[in-house]
């Protein structure tokens, strides 16, 4: 895809998709919610510290490459993504995209284990052939790693713009790699995911509370 797109961009487009299904009734996103999406600590590789200025940079340069819509009849502005329309992505192609443009270069696996509310990959070949698809796409929006020793499945990596390196990302480059994450879903591991999500979305709606609050003082101040 051209122009490509620089970390904060990415990162800005994957907390975008992942938000329009895990919390719909956040969407789209204010400024400070979509920062604070992207500076999560959990589900994110590497974690990030980004400002209110960074993330703005990000979204007007979004706007112009017409991979962001805006909603400006609110009290604050709110932003949605046009990734999937631009890139004509299914459920399934668009739930992979978001896992690397958040993560870093995943497995099929990883892919499989850490997308099951964006979508339910049923099996580890329908994780496979959603980013086999995703890699034959002309442009490729995805390209397969070599795979590493003492690995059992190789890593997929976004062609969107420049990665910037996590965990995942250094075991891509060629530090020395861990075993990848079973394909199978723990139970366990969904459930402290689904509450962290929660948390999120409870301090999201919190500060939103918040500034409306404080605006409403200034107000009657």
């Amino acid at each position: 895809m051209e122009p490509r797109l620089d970390p904060v961009e990415i990162r800005v487009l994957g907390c975008l998709i992942e938000k329009q299904v895990t919390t719909p009734e956040y969407y789209p996103l204010t400024l400070n919610g979509l920062v604070n999406a992207c500076n999560q600590t959990t589900n994110r590789s590497p974690v990030t510290s980004y400002d209110e200025g960074t993330v703005a940079r990000a979204l007007l340069s979004l706007d112009r490459k017409g991979l962001l819509w805006t909603v400006q009849n609110s009290r604050v502005p709110k932003y949605g993504e046009r990734l999937k329309d631009k890139l004509k992505l299914d459920g399934s192609q668009l739930a992979a995209m978001c896992m690397l443009m958040l993560r870093g270069s995943q497995t099929p696996g990883e892919v499989r284990a850490r997308t099951g509310r964006l979508h339910p990959f049923a099996s580890l070949a329908e994780a496979e052939s959603a980013l086999e698809s995703l890699a034959r796409a002309e442009p490729p929006l995805v390209r397969k790693l070599p795979r590493l020793p003492g690995t059992k499945e190789a890593r997929f990596t976004q062609l969107l713009g420049e990665e910037v390196a996590g965990e995942e990302g250094e075991a891509a480059a060629g530090a020395p790699a861990l075993e990848p994450v079973a394909p199978e879903t723990h139970p366990e591991s969904d459930r402290i995911s689904r509450l962290e999500s929660q948390i999120e979305s409870l301090r999201q709606e919190f500060e939103e509370l918040r500034r409306q609050v404080l605006e409403s003082k200034l107000r009657t101040g």
